[in-house]
């Protein structure tokens, strides 16, 4: 007799709501459920891929059928279940051996007729529902009897209504034909479900989450891929995890909504959603890996190793880039398949929702919680394995370089040459494209590969370049003094010793540098060349300790002199910049010797050192022009992966000539903060906020430092004056003359004594003056106008003569102010500022002898050029004195071109000719930001909305 506990299927967990692709299948048992009451037999046949819901469906039509009084018998095939003949027949119609049935030793056609006979014993409860899941997988018995009994089931004795389930999805593997296969058409009613459409899921999942972000229902929806098995599952595991992570008890059964409890300390608060995973192992209690894994298991091995193979490619393609041209030819090539059924499997995969077109077209998994959960339970072994396979392949391939060299990061040694060149070439591309933290990832894998002395120590120089640049990583200091103990060519050696020298000296340990730097200048005979480069950097480096920069410009001016066939250009070059700052030459001089110097041929090592000073000697000497060609030329030249002192040095001389153009908007966008003490960046950007106006700014910026911990290096006087500045302006005069003065005191130690690195003397003088000390004053005052005479330039010398003028008062005083403005009226462009602090001396001066009216014109004019160099401070003191004389300032131009700042003008004139935004920050060091806020400021001015109205709205003005 049958089974009576077998015959109905068993409750669900929980009550969810039915998909809307669902429906169709629903109905179509239901109308065949009908039929079977009304006394008419049929088959329904129901396909779809793994996890659409086959189940789900055919469970639910038989608690309907249930309800309406049908009866229901059901049997759910499994492999394991699978071992005796008929076994899925036998639980179907509730036959064990147990009890009275066919024989299991009998052959197949004697216990399918008595098999057929206990199903006619069911004629007194007519009708029937036969409901069998998964008949693919039925032992082969059943399978034949069923489709038999599928093909008489009109003809039957008792109304039966046969509903099978079948899996139908595209695998790797060919599969067997299906059930209807030798059936009429006329015999079955077939529906083939559909996977979610994201609609749908959206709505299963707010559901039971209606208070969820959108956000993170969508992130719930692409996890599901299309699947009601695993967006079911995701969903049990994320229930799970929000009532274990956030409470000691567990959730109630009765739970309405997950995710909506409310804490002790916050009542009616919801409990915040977690975050959807990207791993399984973040999932408890592992529904949704476990259905992943059956997913794998139900498609075969063929397809379980092509999905996973995608996965760990996947893995390593997490970089943007193209792994390979034809995707379906790599795969089956790792997998071992068929490349046809491969790329059929990748457009179905796709048609369901488990993949999705990538950013450059491949097919990715829908979402990594999918991909991880596919590769969850493969060893590492096996992945790395993967890996370097897929490494080696794609190169083969013709893959990017980038994508080639994310597959190595995951695999172990490869082994052989091309796995360490593949590497530094994507860590070289990754410069390329200011991808830093790629790179080093990229020259650390190349570590592990077995290299030859010379190929590791241009690795470690590379890299340890990038960790101490990157100043996250203890590493980089280890890397590079690991780089100078291997065998390699002299010119690699240079290049370390050089690295390793800028990278002790930028963590305020300049004599260490200085003497890693002799050491292998001792180490290196028949190279002079290179021994030069040594030397030329050992010099620039000393700038960071007074002492040994005295130490080490006594050594090489005393070779100079005593070889100076064996000094090259370089080295002459940073003479001629220490005798600028010594005040032991002119301007003209200067320059007449370092343009005989560039003309001269360098080694490449020593070019960078001849580019970066001619163009900071340049800059004093105020052909900026020409600075900003040498400062380009010489970044051009330098390599991203090698630390180099003149890089900063370039960088720091590219800032000094935006500063001197007034062009304080040029300036760099992001302020560094370097580990030891403040730099000159911050320098001229503490300068550039004061003249801007930007007080609270700059006073946070001052006070940002405790210069007692800073080291005793150049740059902390560039600061001091900069904060002196800055604290004249606040007001603060006592604190202003003491930065200036040791600025002075600390500068002088070094033998830099011209005003042309920076004018202290004046700044004090004119504290002196403001605090009483007219005699202290009037010296300062004299020996700067001495000093800035012996370099000659008219920014130098007008400032000094102002300063002067003021100090003296006077007849004499205003003598003088009328000199400065004289000479720098005539002087280039890029000393405009000098010439306002000079006209506003003039006008105060002429206000005083009683020439109000001389005076307007020079406040006004003065007032007029600060607004078009975007100098508020200078702005505002020309208007003060305006006011101070009884004048009222005349409005000046607050549109059209004459209204822009310098910074303004230049910006508009590279976008009127076409460059993008990205471009003009590129061309001026700038952030894009900064770009966009001086476009914006722009259109105002010149009263137009787009970009394209630039260039007729610069020539009409």
């Amino acid at each position: 007799m049958p089974d009576p506990q077998r015959e109905q299927p068993k409750s669900p967990r929980r009550q969810r709501a039915r998909p809307g692709e669902h429906r169709p299948a629903a109905a179509l048992l239901e109308a065949g459920i009908a039929r079977a009451r009304s006394g008419t037999g049929g088959l329904v046949l129901l396909r779809g891929a793994t996890g659409t819901g086959r189940t789900s469906v055919l469970e639910a039509a038989a608690q309907d059928a249930a309800d309406q009084g049908v009866r229901v018998l059901s049997s759910r095939c499994a492999p394991g279940r699978s071992a005796e003949p008929f076994a899925a027949v036998r639980r179907l119609l509730g036959v064990s051996a147990d009890l009275e049935g066919p024989d299991p030793a009998g052959d197949e056609r004697e216990q399918a007729t008595l098999l057929r006979r206990a199903l006619h014993a069911y004629g007194g409860e007519s009708p029937l529902l036969l409901a069998v899941d998964d008949v693919h997988l039925a032992d082969g018995p059943s399978y034949r009897w069923l489709v038999e009994t599928a093909r008489h089931v009109d003809r039957l004795p008792v109304p039966v209504l046969l509903a099978v389930t079948e899996r139908s999805q595209y695998d790797i593997d060919p599969p067997a034909p299906g059930f209807a296969h030798t059936l009429s058409p006329a015999l079955v009613d077939t529906h083939t479900l559909a996977p979610l459409t994201a609609r749908s899921a959206a709505c299963l999942v707010r559901a039971e989450h209606p208070r969820a972000p959108a956000a993170w229902v969508e992130n719930c929806v692409r996890a599901g891929a299309g699947s009601p098995l695993l967006l079911r599952a995701l969903l049990d595991d994320l229930s799970a995890s929000a009532y274990t992570a956030g409470a000691p008890d567990a959730c109630p059964a009765d739970a309405p909504a997950p995710f909506s409890r409310t804490t002790a300390d916050a009542p009616g608060a919801p409990v915040p959603y977690p975050a959807v995973p990207e791993t399984s192992a973040a999932l408890y209690p592992g529904s949704y890996p476990a259905a992943v894994q059956w997913w794998l298991d139900s498609a075969g091995p063929g397809t379980a190793e092509v999905a996973r193979v995608l996965a760990a490619l996947d893995e390593g393609g997490e970089g943007g880039e193209t792994t390979a041209a034809e995707p379906a030819g790599l795969l089956a090539q790792l997998a071992g398949a068929d490349p046809a059924r491969v790329a059929g499997w990748l457009t179905a995969m796709t048609g369901l929702g488990l993949l999705r077109p990538g950013p450059d077209g491949r097919p990715r998994y829908a979402h990594p919680l999918l991909r991880d959960a596919v590769l969850a339970g493969v060893p590492d072994a096996r992945r790395r394995a993967v890996h370097r396979a897929a490494a080696e392949a794609m190169l083969h391939r013709g893959a990017a370089t980038a994508a080639v060299a994310r597959q190595l990061l995951l695999s172990g040694p490869a082994g052989g040459t091309w796995a360490p060149a593949v590497l530094r070439d994507a860590a070289s591309l990754a410069l390329r494209d200011d991808r830093s933290d790629d790179a080093v990832a990229f020259l650390r894998r190349a570590l592990d590969e077995p290299l030859p002395d010379d190929h590791r120590q241009r690795v470690l120089t590379e890299l340890g370049s990038l960790e101490c640049a990157g100043r996250e990583s203890s590493a980089g200091i280890p890397r590079l003094t690991e780089a100078l103990t291997l065998h390699g060519t002299p010119q690699d050696r240079v290049r370390a010793a050089v690295a390793l020298g800028t990278a002790l000296a930028g963590r305020g340990r300049a004599r260490a540098a200085v003497e890693v730097l002799r050491t292998v200048d001792g180490q290196l005979t028949g190279h002079p060349d290179l021994g030069a480069a040594l030397q030329t950097a050992s010099a620039l480096l000393s700038d960071q300790d007074q002492t040994v920069r005295r130490d080490v410009y006594r050594c090489l001016s005393a070779n100079a002199e005593r070889s100076p066939e064996l000094v090259g250009p370089a080295t002459r070059a940073l003479l001629v910049r220490y005798a600028a700052t010594a005040a032991l030459t002119s301007a003209d001089d200067a320059m007449r010797q370092v343009r005989a110097l560039l003309a001269e041929p360098a080694h490449p090592l020593t070019e960078p050192f001849l580019l970066g000073t001619a163009a900071a000697v340049a800059q004093w000497a105020d052909e900026l022009d020409e600075a900003d060609r040498l400062v380009d030329r010489g970044l051009a030249g330098q390599r991203p992966d090698l630390l180099h002192p003149m890089h900063a040095a370039l960088l720091n001389t590219r800032a000094d000539i935006a500063a001197a153009r007034g062009e304080y908007a040029l300036l760099p966008a992001e302020r560094p903060t370097p580990a030891n003490g403040p730099s000159n960046i911050h320098a001229t950007t503490l300068l550039a906020l004061v003249e801007t106006g930007r007080t609270a700014e700059a006073r946070r910026l001052a006070d940002g430092f405790d210069l007692r911990e800073a080291p005793d290096n150049w740059e902390l006087n560039r600061f001091l004056y900069a904060r002196g500045v800055q604290r004249a302006a606040a007001g603060d005069t006592a604190g202003a003359l003491h930065d200036f003065l040791e600025c002075g005191r600390r500068q002088t130690a070094r033998d830099v004594v011209s005003p042309v690195v920076t004018p202290w003397r004046s700044a004090a003088a004119e504290c002196r003056l403001a605090l009483g000390s007219p005699q202290e004053a009037l010296a300062l005052a004299e020996e700067e106008l001495r000093l800035a005479r012996t370099w000659g330039t008219p920014r130098v010398v007008g400032r000094a003569l102002r300063v002067l003028g003021t100090v003296t008062g006077g007849r004499r005083g205003l003598d003088l102010a009328e000199e400065a403005v004289r000479l720098l009226a005539d002087a280039p462009a890029a000393t405009e500022r000098e010439l306002v602090t000079a006209l506003i001396a003039q006008g105060r001066q002429l206000t005083a002898a009683g020439d109000r009216a001389r005076a307007r014109d020079c406040l006004r004019t003065a007032a007029e050029r600060a607004e078009r160099l975007g100098a508020l401070r200078l702005r505002t003191l020309a208007e003060e004195a305006l006011r101070e004389g009884g004048a009222r300032r005349a409005a000046g131009a607050r549109t059209g071109s004459g209204a822009l700042t310098g910074s303004e003008l230049r910006i508009a004139q590279l976008a009127a000719g076409g460059r993008t935004n990205a471009e003009i920050a590129g061309l001026l060091h700038l952030a894009r930001r900064t770009v966009e806020t001086h476009l914006t400021s722009t259109y105002k001015k010149l009263g137009i909305r787009r970009r394209g109205e630039l260039g007729r709205a610069l020539n009409g003005n």
